[in-house]
C-alpha cells in the first residue's frame, strides 16, 4: 500500500495506492467524507471500502482532498474537490491505462463528489454510495444517472435523513437502463459506529453479484 503524491489542480495531493495485481485489472477510487467534519482518507469506512476492492484484485486509490493531511490547497465547497477527484482518476489511468473497468465509492460528502464524477467519466461502470447527503446537497445533476450502483443508508442517521436518501433512490429508479440497489442498515447512525460489519456485508454482497461473470447488470 504505497504512499503516493500526485499533482492536483491546486498543488500536490497525497494518497494510498494499491497497484494493479495483473494486466487489465479494474480500477476503484474511494472518496472520503467532509474535510471540515474531520474526514480524511484514513476514515474507517473509506479504509474498509478500499480494502474490499484491493481483496478483489482492483488497482485502488484513496486520497486526501485539498487541504487535508499533506494535500495542498484549501477547502472549496465541493467544486475544487470534484476537480481533485478528476485529477486523481487521471493519475491512476496514466499509471494503469489498460484497466478494463472503473468503479467509484464514496462515503457521505465523498459519495456526493463521486456521483458527480460519474456524470463526467463514462468509463465508470459502477458506484457505491454510503450515506449520500441528499438532504444537504442537490443531486439533480443525475439526469440521467449513467451507471448502476448501490446506495447504503443507516436508518438512525442523524446527519443524512433516511427519507431524503429514499427520495433520491426513488427518483433514480425511474430512469431506464440502470439498476439502483438500496440497502438500509437498521439502527445505524451516520458513521455506522456499531454496524460497520453489516455495512460491508451489504457492499460485499453487491460486489459479489456485480462482479460475477454472469451478473445480470453490466
Amino acid at each position: 500500500m504505497p504512499d503516493v503524491i500526485f499533482t492536483g489542480p491546486e498543488g500536490r495531493l497525497e494518497g494510498r495506492f494499491s497497484p494493479p495485481p495483473r494486466p487489465r485489472a479494474p480500477v476503484a477510487m474511494i472518496l472520503h467524507p467532509h474535510p471540515q467534519g474531520g474526514g480524511t482518507m484514513n476514515d474507517r469506512i473509506t479504509q474498509a471500502l478500499y480494502k474490499t476492492f484491493v481483496k478483489r484484485g482492483f488497482a485502488v486509490l484513496r486520497f486526501n482532498f485539498r487541504g487535508v493531511g499533506r494535500s495542498q490547497g484549501t477547502f472549496d465547497n465541493g467544486i475544487g474537490e470534484l476537480s481533485d477527484a478528476a485529477a486523481a482518476l487521471d493519475w491512476v489511468q496514466s499509471f494503469h491505462p489498460e484497466a478494463q473497468t472503473t468503479w467509484i465509492a464514496g462515503f457521505s460528502f465523498g459519495a456526493w463528489i463521486g456521483m458527480q464524477l460519474l456524470m463526467r467519466r463514462p468509463e465508470i461502470r459502477g458506484f457505491i454510495s454510503v450515506a449520500p447527503p441528499a438532504n444537504m446537497y442537490d443531486f439533480s445533476f443525475l439526469a440521467p444517472c449513467p451507471s448502476s450502483g448501490i446506495i447504503v443508508q443507516g436508518t438512525s442517521d442523524e446527519v443524512v435523513t433516511a427519507s431524503a436518501v429514499q427520495k433520491l433512490v426513488d427518483k433514480l429508479r425511474t430512469q431506464k437502463g440502470i439498476t439502483i440497489h438500496h440497502d438500509e442498515i437498521r439502527g445505524a447512525n451516520h458513521f455506522f459506529e456499531h454496524e460497520l460489519d453489516q455495512l460491508m456485508k451489504s457492499v460485499d454482497n453487491y460486489l459479489d453479484m456485480r462482479l460475477s461473470p454472469d451478473s445480470p447488470i453490466r
